[in-house]
């Protein structure tokens, strides 16, 4: 092999070098603006305390009817409270709720 075709694959093998550079430079700042918009989308600022969650819980009454209710809370505040519609049962006599926190937004 001559010093032309050494020089030359030199030369190649460099630019091979620089190009896969350049593609992983493209994909970490792709990955950096992507990561910005995650956070931005779903405030992992903190604001997502303060935002309304809503859960489904048993509401039972003094006959053991229980009754299970869509909750709205922000917070520790309950917000909205509506019925679910053929989402009940009634316990025997002599069952005990046995869920010692009945706050709602808890």
């Amino acid at each position: 092999m001559n010093k032309f075709n050494k020089r030359k694959q030199h030369k190649y093998a460099t630019i091979i070098k620089m190009k896969k550079k350049i593609i992983l430079l493209i994909v970490m700042v792709i990955l950096i603006i992507l990561s910005y918009f995650v956070i931005q989308k779903y405030h992992l600022t903190g604001n997502s305390i303060r935002d309304p969650y809503i859960h489904t819980k048993a509401i039972c009454n003094e006959s053991n009817f229980c009754q299970d209710y869509e909750i709205v809370c922000q917070s520790d505040k309950l917000i909205a409270k509506s019925e679910i519609t053929g989402a009940f049962v009634q316990q025997d006599s002599n069952w005990q709720d046995p869920r010692e926190n009945k706050n709602l937004c808890d």
